[in-house]
Parts: structure tokens; C-alpha cells; sequence
């Protein structure tokens, strides 16, 4: 078990908090010393889609943040669809954006436009979804997403009862049937979700106490492209199908996205799970969204993952402040990062497991949702 690591990693990140890391390239160098501030500078953000409620808070918080600071914004939904994205944030370049703020569809798409704002002196900000195999990506503002796979797994096995939300030791032994999904496989995040969640569940496959029934581990055979729920539904319907006959029943499925985890409980309702005589299995998930929580209180998925994307567009709002006025952002890693051309600087933030047992705490009480509204 690799439960330490979580805590050396908590440790780490609470003494990097405090400091901001150099080494940033000569390039993002040069590219500050020519920015300069102007009230009312354009701010370029570009985001995924508004089909997740996540990327619609993130979007409106980053351009309130910046706004405050007198920032005139272009904020901007693609839809998940590649061209739309890049059309985009030319556009932004054309209008004279001094900033970029890019939540990536595809993290290797847009190299081309990178190209071109770094020849204009436009820094670019990479939001939460690191951008590849470009050298002008500037910073990179997200959460600490090993950790994020690593609470995935654990919450996964306090479900099942081999472990305690405490990290202590639960009173199961197993065998237990279990399925695994991943992200999309041109987020680079998914990557960093499911090398976490699998450090922390190889020792348990290896034992025999997991069992992944199907076979189906590798990354390339679980991942689902663009996080689409219809086809995470349409996989766990297959698994269902072609694995679990003859009484067979699955009873831990690793999901790393909540949109995920809807399409997989819906296949499960439709294959007889969810009832007293065959409860849902234990379902992971991420983001906290709203229907998910209500999921949770109501006994269906199990666990989310908590990241207060509030803090996240502060750490991108102060990242931008910083580069238009000729400054050095705040970091707190400058190793983990590399998107296949240069180690990007970044700042992580820390997330955390929500349970039934906690939702209130963590959810309601901190402000991020009205008790009203996970009702």
C-alpha cells in the first residue's frame, strides 16, 4: 500500500504552498519582461464545454476574478470540439488578448496557436488540463491529480471494507469483482488519475483480494474518449453482458469522473443492481457535481472527489495578474509536470474524498453548495 505516499505528498504540498519555485524557461522570462499591464488588458479563456456544470462555474469564476481586476475577458466554450477550440483562441489572438487561459479539449491540439501567441509575447496559462508537446506553455494551474486517483482507489476500498476512511485496516477479506474505467485519453490528466488509483489497487489485484473479472486493465482498453457518460454507460452495459452472467455479480467499479459514474450506474439500474437484494456496487467518481452528491445521499454512488474549483480560479486569476505586470507566478511544483518538451511550472491544489458521511461538511458548510440544492 502506498496510503504514506498520500501523506508525504499532503506534507509536501503544505510546505510548498508557502514558497514559489524558479526555473522557469528563458522563454516564459522573456515573454514577462515584454507584458505590460494596462487597466482593461484582454484575457483570453478558453473552456471545454458547458455540458458539464464543473467547466460553467470554472469559466464564470475565472472571468468575475479577473474582471474585479479590471481585466476586460473573452470567455469561451468549445463544446468539446477540437476546431471550435482553435478558432477560438485565434480569435482571441486576433483581438489583441495579453493573456491566455487555455482549459484544453485536447491537450496536443492546439500546438499551432501556442506558436503563434508566442510569437505575439502572450503567455499562456494551461487550466487544469495540461497542454502537450508545445514549449509555450507558460504555467499550469490544477490540482494535485496523482492524489486525486490515489483517493479514487482508497475510497473504492473503504466501500468494499478493506480499508477505513482513517486509512486503517478494514474487516473484509475479498475476493472482490471489480471494474475499471479511465478518462479520456487525450486529457493528460486521466493519466495522472489512473497511475494513482493503480498504485493504490495493485497490491490488491496481485493478492487475489480484487479481482478485475474482465481482464480489462490496461489504460488504452478502459479509457473513454472526450469522458463521454453515453459511452462509459455503453462499456458497463458490455462488461455486464459479456462478464457477469450466471450469478456473477460485480461489486466495485473504479470511476474517475462523475458524468462517468451516471452512465455506469444507469447501465447497472438496467442490468437489476440497485435494489435491496442487489445493492449498486461500490462507484468512485470526481468533481462533485450536484447530481452525483444527490447520488451519494441517496445511497447509489458511493464517493466523489472534491476539487474547490473557487480556489483554482484564484490560483489562475493571480497567475495572470502576475504575468501582465511583469512578475513571476506563484508555484508549487516544477518537476511533475511534463508535457513531452518542457516541465511545466505549476501550482496543485489538494482535493478531497467526499462521503455520505461528510458531504455536509465539506460541500455545504464551506459555501460550495446551498443544502437547498443538493435536496
Amino acid at each position: 500500500m502506498k496510503f504514506t505516499r498520500i501523506a508525504a505528498a499532503a506534507a509536501g504540498l503544505a510546505l510548498a504552498l508557502a514558497a514559489t519555485a524558479c526555473g522557469s524557461s528563458e522563454k516564459t522570462a522573456n515573454k514577462e519582461a515584454t507584458s505590460t499591464w494596462a487597466p482593461g488588458a484582454l484575457v483570453g479563456v478558453t473552456m471545454p464545454t458547458k455540458s458539464s456544470e464543473r467547466w460553467i462555474a470554472d469559466g464564470n469564476n475565472v472571468k468575475a476574478g479577473l474582471e474585479t481586476l479590471g481585466y476586460k475577458v473573452d470567455l469561451q466554450y468549445a463544446e468539446n470540439d477540437i476546431p471550435t477550440q482553435v478558432n477560438q483562441i485565434e480569435n482571441q489572438i486576433t483581438k489583441g488578448a495579453k493573456v491566455l487561459i487555455i482549459a484544453s479539449i485536447d491537450g496536443t491540439a492546439i500546438t499551432t496557436q501556442l506558436q503563434e501567441a508566442a510569437e505575439k509575447h502572450i503567455p499562456v496559462i494551461a487550466y487544469d488540463r495540461l497542454i502537450r508537446n508545445s514549449p509555450n506553455v507558460d504555467y499550469y494551474a490544477t490540482f494535485d491529480n496523482y492524489r486525486v486517483g490515489v483517493q479514487q482507489a482508497a475510497s473504492l476500498l473503504v466501500g468494499l471494507g478493506l480499508k477505513r476512511e482513517d486509512g486503517s485496516d478494514g474487516d473484509a477479506k475479498g475476493p472482490f469483482n471489480i471494474e475499471l474505467f479511465a478518462g479520456s485519453p487525450d486529457d493528460n490528466n486521466a493519466t495522472f488519475f489512473f497511475n494513482g488509483a493503480m498504485d493504490i489497487l495493485k497490491p490488491y489485484i496481485g493478492k487475489g483480494t480484487l479481482v478485475v473479472k474482465s481482464g480489462q486493465t490496461d489504460f488504452k482498453t478502459v479509457a473513454i474518449l472526450r469522458w463521454d457518460p453515453a459511452t462509459a454507460q455503453k462499456r458497463m452495459e458490455d462488461l455486464i453482458t459479456k462478464t457477469y452472467n450466471g450469478g456473477t455479480k460485480v461489486q466495485g467499479v473504479l470511476s474517475p469522473y462523475d458524468g462517468l459514474s451516471i452512465g455506469i450506474l444507469s447501465a447497472l439500474k438496467s442490468a437489476g443492481y440497485g435494489t435491496a437484494g442487489q445493492p449498486y456496487p461500490i462507484v468512485t467518481g470526481q468533481d462533485a457535481e450536484v447530481a452525483s452528491v444527490k447520488s451519494i445521499i441517496a445511497g447509489e454512488q458511493y464517493a466523489t472527489i472534491y476539487k474547490d474549483t473557487r480556489e483554482l480560479a484564484v490560483v489562475a486569476v493571480k497567475m495572470a495578474d502576475a504575468v501582465l505586470k511583469g512578475r513571476k507566478p506563484e508555484v508549487n511544483n516544477t518537476r511533475d509536470y511534463d508535457n513531452g518538451v518542457k516541465v511545466v511550472p505549476s501550482y496543485l491544489l489538494a482535493p478531497i474524498v467526499v462521503y455520505k458521511s461528510n458531504y455536509k461538511s465539506v460541500l455545504i458548510d464551506s459555501g460550495y453548495y446551498t443544502a437547498d440544492k443538493l435536496k
